[in-house]
């Protein structure tokens, strides 16, 4: 292998070589002003061309020759090696892959290194195609204490806020967090966020500031720049938090506006009005007034509008004008209490109860109340009468149909009968959604014969949801041919049923006869050894009485009693 000088443009590009995908141009204009500023720092390795050519083919260093040739060297140095036999793509491939980025605590400390071997920021920023922004940033991450990089350089690094916090320090506070929280022999490991946390301090932003330079300087207050912020904001900050409330406290009772008032605001920004004031939220009024305050968690000065109420009016009375003072009425108490009230409440329903158990009721008042139950506000029916899925049943315009013009129940035998099947629609759905009523519903249909009702089925939409069997016995039973193809199946039902029309056996409402037992039987009343005893009693009682037997119901004693003397 020998040193030579050459013209980058007399190189040839290797046709084997490893990497095809093109740098990107932020990596490309980085190298071209690192050759700018200090040269082609590792010399590319070529190899003699091969097959009778002369020349040379670069074997490694491709983007050098390309940037070395922008950056407009007339010539560069170049290694020259024998060809292997493979061509070079091993050795191409390993100087691509087999390479080490830099630690970023070496790239901190080689930015100081070179501070102090007399670059300056902006030089470096040109050999590095960095913002200069960028170079202060590393300058700074470069002079945390040296205990603390070298942890961070054995791979224990904070994240990006807990390595602001720590840079934002001096070395005298680092110094002195890290005596106590620096990692134990027990515990290599260093807990970044307390030593984030134990050198946080409040910022007051300079974005904040109302006040100019003048009041800055007058206040001692010095800028910092967060170097971590994004560059196209004001970054800058303090940490003399009471110097900026007093810079701001003074530029505000220098700048008062008319109508204006300073009022004050808790550490949680909310503001103290003056007595009777009104906070107003929406456009402001001729005769408002607008409060000013510094927002204690910000420092940034804000306002309020808030409106007094109305002076008392005045009268004049010998030349002497007096105030008028304002009466105002006391209010009175209640004759009722809200205890009061709960207990009535109370007493009322315990009243329904005992006269729903035990007063005699006529059948169609029966059915009114009923209705009228289904219109209570403690009732909410997850509705199938309408296409909203999300839908409640409106029973209490039908129950105000029941209403005389007294306020008492008054109504006719039709109009009971056609409030009460409005109320059954409305609470009856077999819908697939939050409405269904579930078997209830299945068990009405079947007693009102609901499946006459039901629409031809067969249709190009409906049949469509039927599987190929499904639809071939549905063919079948109707005594409609099969076809070879699906669809020319559903169009033959759909013909032969133009005129009649097709139920399809899963849509009919009757439930299996064990379902409903089982559901009967889930729900029955669990029945006790007095209940049944009282049962008897008076289902012997009753047989005395009229010379028939009737099957008793399982209900409870107080219950079948009230209902007893209520049929009496």
């Amino acid at each position: 292998m020998k040193l030579i000088t050459i013209d980058p443009r007399a190189l040839n590009e290797n046709p084997d070589r490893t990497r095809l995908t093109k740098s990107s141009p932020q990596s490309d204009a980085v190298l071209l002003a690192s050759i700018k500023a200090v040269g082609l720092v590792q010399p590319p390795i070529v190899s003699a061309e091969v097959s009778g050519r002369n020349g040379y083919i670069i074997d490694a260093g491709h983007r050098r020759v390309t940037q070395a040739i922008a950056a407009g060297l007339a010539e560069i140095d170049v290694l020259v090696a024998e060809l292997p036999t493979d061509g070079g793509a091993m050795r191409s491939f390993a100087e691509n892959i087999a390479r080490e980025p830099l630690n970023p605590v070496d790239q901190w400390r080689a930015i100081e290194r070179l501070v102090a071997l007399g670059w300056t920021e902006e030089s470096m920023a040109l050999a590095l195609a960095l913002p200069v922004r960028q170079i202060r940033k590393l300058r700074l991450l470069a002079n945390i204490l040296p205990g603390m990089l070298d942890q961070m350089a054995r791979g224990d690094m904070p994240n990006e806020q807990q390595l602001r916090t720590i840079a934002a320090a001096s070395q005298e506070e680092q110094a002195e967090v890290w005596k106590k929280y620096k990692p134990k022999k027990q515990d290599p490991q260093v807990s970044w966020w307390e030593v984030a946390r134990a050198l946080t301090k409040t910022r007051m932003l300079a974005k904040h500031a109302s006040f100019g330079e003048d009041l800055a300087q007058a206040y001692g207050i010095t800028w910092a720049e967060d170097m971590f912020a994004p560059a196209d904001e004001d970054s800058r900050y303090t940490t003399d938090v009471e110097a900026f409330f007093g810079a701001q406290q003074e530029w505000l009772a220098n700048n008062l506006p008319k109508r204006g008032a300073i009022i004050e605001a808790n550490e949680y920004g909310q503001v103290k009005l003056p007595g009777k004031a009104q906070q107003v939220y929406g456009k402001p009024g001729k005769g408002d007034l607008t409060g000013w305050y510094i927002n204690q968690r910000d420092g940034s000065v804000q306002s309020v509008v808030y409106r007094m109420p109305e002076a008392k009016k005045t009268k004049v009375a010998d030349g002497v004008t007096v105030p008028v003072e304002e009466v105002t009425e006391a209010k009175p108490r209640p004759d009722v209490t809200q205890k009061g009230l709960d207990m009535i409440g109370d007493l009322r329903t315990n009243a329904l109860h005992e006269a729903l158990a035990h007063a005699p009721i006529e059948d169609d008042t029966l059915m009114a109340l009923l209705i009228l139950a289904f219109a209570g506000t403690n009732v909410s029916i997850a509705s199938g009468s309408s296409d909203n899925p999300y839908g409640h049943a409106k029973c209490s315009p039908h129950g105000a149909r029941l209403i005389g013009d007294e306020g008492n129940l008054a109504f006719d035998r039709d109009t009971l009968v056609q409030v009460a099947r409005s109320v059954l629609i409305e609470v009856m759905s077999l819908r697939r959604n939050r409405s269904d009523s579930g078997l209830v519903a299945r068990i009405a249909g079947d007693a009102i014969g609901a499946d006459g009702f039901l629409p031809n089925m067969a249709t190009e939409d409906f049949l469509s949801c039927l599987s190929r069997t499904a639809l071939e016995a549905t063919a079948d039973a109707a005594g409609v041919p099969g076809r070879i193809k699906v669809k020319d199946t559903r169009a033959a039902l759909v013909e032969h049923f133009a005129e009649a029309k097709l139920v399809h056996p899963a849509a009919l409402l009757a439930p299996a006869a064990e379902d409903v037992r089982a559901w009967a039987a889930h729900h029955a009343p669990i029945e006790t050894e007095d209940d049944e005893n009282e049962v008897a009693e008076g289902a012997v009682d009753q047989s005395a009485g009229d010379g028939h037997e009737e099957e008793s119901c399982p209900i409870d004693g107080d219950a079948a009693e009230g209902f007893r003397d209520a049929a009496e």
